[in-house]
C-alpha cells in the first residue's frame, strides 16, 4: 500500500534515497480516480501512447476529465488537464511536489543533477549561480555570435531540403560559439549523435543499458560528452570569456564557492540537450507553420521590411516574430509533458492524489482546450498580443514551465528564434508541397517523422 508519509526534498542526500523514500501508489490506491482499467499496463500500450500521446491525451480526457489515472514510465499515476492545475503543481507553495523526483526516471541515468533535477534549496542556490550567464553582457555577447552564425548556415541551405536535421545541425554550430566559445569542427557529427542517442534514451522503455538498446547508447553518448567536458574545464577555470561553459566554470555558490567539475558537467550537458533540441523542435513547428499559413507569413515579413536590421538593442521591435514563435509553441509545445511527484497529499478537482504518485501536466492538451482558445487548432499568431494575453489565466500557457523552475533560458529562446526567423524571412520564403501535412511525433521532444521537406524560396 502506498506510503501516507511526506518527505521535504532535501532531507535525503542522494536521488535514489529521495526517489525511494516514497511508496509508488498501486492501482488500487488511486483506483477511485477515473482512468483506464489496470489491463493497459503493458509495454505495447506504453507504446501506443507514445505513437500517438495526443490522440490518446484526448481520448481519456473526453472519457474520464481533467484529472485522470493512468500509465506512465515508473507505474500508475495522475495526469492533471487545465491552467488551475498547472498553476498549483508549477508555482508548488507548500512544496507539494517535486521536480527532481518526477523527472528522475525519464532523465537520472542521462541528465543526472541538471536543473530539473533539483529542489529547493539546492535548485535556488544553482539556479543563481548559473543565472550570471543570462545577463546583459553575455546576452550581448550570444546575439553577436547567433547572428554570424545563422547568416553562414542559411548561405549554406539550398531551396529545397529536409528543415529538422538542417535547423538540427545549424543549432549545434550555434552552440559551439555560444555555448563552448569554440567552433566544434569535425567532432559536430560524434557531439550531435551523442545528444541524439541521450535524449531518446530518456524516453525508451527499456530503462537498463542492455547492450545494443537505446539506453545502451545514451549512457555511452553521456560518458562521450563528460570526458570532453572533463578535459576543457581547467582551461575555463579563471577565464574571461563570454559563453555559456566559461561561465559556468566560474560560477560561484551561495557560499562563495566554485562549482565543482562535475556540476560544470551535469550543467553542461542538461544545457545542451535542453537549447538544442527544444529550439530545433521549435523552430521546426514556426517555419512549418508559416510555411502552411502564407497569410501568416506576409505579416510576420512586414515588420521584417519594416525592421530590415536587428540587433540586441532593438529587439523590442520585434513583437510579429516573437507572437508567431509563440503560437508554434502553443500548438507544439516542445515538451509535450510536465512530471512532478507528489511529496504530499494532493486534493485537486475533488480528488485526493496520494503521496508518493507521479503527477504529470499536459501542456499538449491544456494549450488546444476550446474553452480557453478560440478555434484551438487553427494557427493565429495574434492570440499572443498583449491585450489577449492579458485575458487568459497566467497558467494557461507553458512551453516553458512555470514558478521556480521556469525555463532559466527562456529569454535566450526567444532571442535566438527572433535572430533566426528575421535572417530566414528577410532573403526566403518557406513553402510546402500542395496537400502536404507532416507527421508529428510528439516524444521525447516535437518533431516531424518525415524531417520536413520543404522549399525555400529566394525573395
Amino acid at each position: 500500500m502506498a506510503s501516507s508519509a511526506t518527505l521535504n526534498s532535501s532531507d535525503l542526500s542522494s536521488p535514489e534515497q529521495r526517489y525511494q523514500t516514497l511508496a509508488e501508489p498501486r492501482f488500487a490506491d488511486l483506483a477511485h480516480i477515473p482512468g483506464p482499467p489496470e489491463s493497459r499496463r503493458s509495454m505495447l500500450y506504453m507504446y501506443r501512447v507514445m505513437r500517438d500521446p495526443l490522440h490518446f491525451s484526448w481520448q481519456g480526457f473526453h472519457e474520464y476529465g481533467p484529472v485522470s489515472r493512468g500509465m506512465n514510465f515508473s507505474g500508475w499515476g495522475v495526469t492533471l488537464v487545465g491552467p488551475e492545475a498547472q498553476e498549483l503543481i508549477l508555482v508548488n507553495r507548500d512544496e507539494i511536489v517535486s521536480s527532481e523526483q518526477g523527472w528522475h526516471t525519464v532523465l537520472y541515468q542521462l541528465f543526472p543533477k541538471g536543473l530539473m533535477l533539483m529542489d529547493n534549496p539546492q535548485h535556488r542556490n544553482h539556479r543563481r549561480a548559473l543565472s550570471v550567464a543570462f545577463k546583459a553582457e553575455p546576452m550581448r555577447h550570444y546575439f553577436g555570435g547567433l547572428q554570424r552564425g545563422i547568416a553562414r548556415g542559411l548561405q549554406q541551405w539550398g531551396t529545397q531540403l529536409k528543415f529538422y536535421p538542417a535547423i538540427k545541425q545549424l543549432t549545434l554550430d550555434l552552440a559551439g560559439d555560444a555555448f563552448l566559445g569554440l567552433p566544434w569542427g569535425p567532432e559536430a557529427q560524434r557531439i550531435n549523435t551523442a545528444f541524439i542517442d541521450m535524449v531518446q534514451a530518456s524516453v525508451t522503455v527499456i530503462r537498463k543499458p542492455i547492450w545494443g538498446s537505446p539506453m545502451w547508447r545514451g549512457v555511452r553518448g553521456r560518458q562521450l560528452l563528460c570526458e570532453f567536458f572533463q578535459t576543457e574545464i581547467p582551461k575555463r577555470r579563471g577565464s574571461d570569456g563570454d559563453d555559456f561553459f566559461s561561465q559556468f566554470c566560474n560560477a560561484r555558490n551561495d557560499a562563495g564557492e566554485l562549482l565543482s567539475d562535475q556540476e560544470v558537467i551535469d550543467h553542461m550537458n542538461f544545457l545542451m540537450m535542453a537549447a538544442h533540441d527544444t529550439l530545433t523542435s521549435s523552430f521546426t513547428s514556426a517555419v512549418y507553420f508559416l510555411a502552411a499559413n502564407p497569410q501568416w507569413m506576409s505579416w510576420a515579413c512586414e515588420e521584417v521590411d519594416k525592421h530590415p536590421d536587428i540587433c540586441y538593442d532593438n529587439l523590442d521591435d520585434f513583437e510579429r516574430l516573437e507572437m508567431v514563435f509563440k503560437e508554434a509553441m502553443r500548438l507544439n509545445p516542445p515538451v509535450p509533458i510536465i512530471p512532478r511527484r507528489a511529496l504530499k497529499p494532493i486534493s485537486f478537482g475533488g480528488y485526493d492524489i496520494p503521496a508518493g504518485s507521479m503527477v504529470s501536466l499536459n501542456p499538449m492538451l491544456t494549450h488546444r482546450l476550446p474553452e480557453l482558445w478560440d478555434e484551438p487548432e487553427v494557427f493565429n499568431p495574434e492570440r499572443f498580443t498583449t491585450e489577449e494575453n492579458r485575458k487568459r489565466h497566467r497558467y494557461t500557457y507553458i512551453p516553458y514551465g512555470g514558478g521556480a523552475h521556469m525555463c532559466l533560458g527562456l529569454h535566450f529562446a526567444y532571442m535566438q528564434a527572433k535572430v533566426f526567423l528575421h535572417a530566414l524571412l528577410r532573403e526566403r520564403r518557406p513553402s510546402l508541397e500542395p496537400g502536404y501535412e507532416p507527421n508529428w511525433a510528439r516524444f521525447p521532444i516535437v518533431r516531424p517523422r518525415d524531417k520536413l521537406p520543404i522549399q525555400l524560396n529566394r525573395r
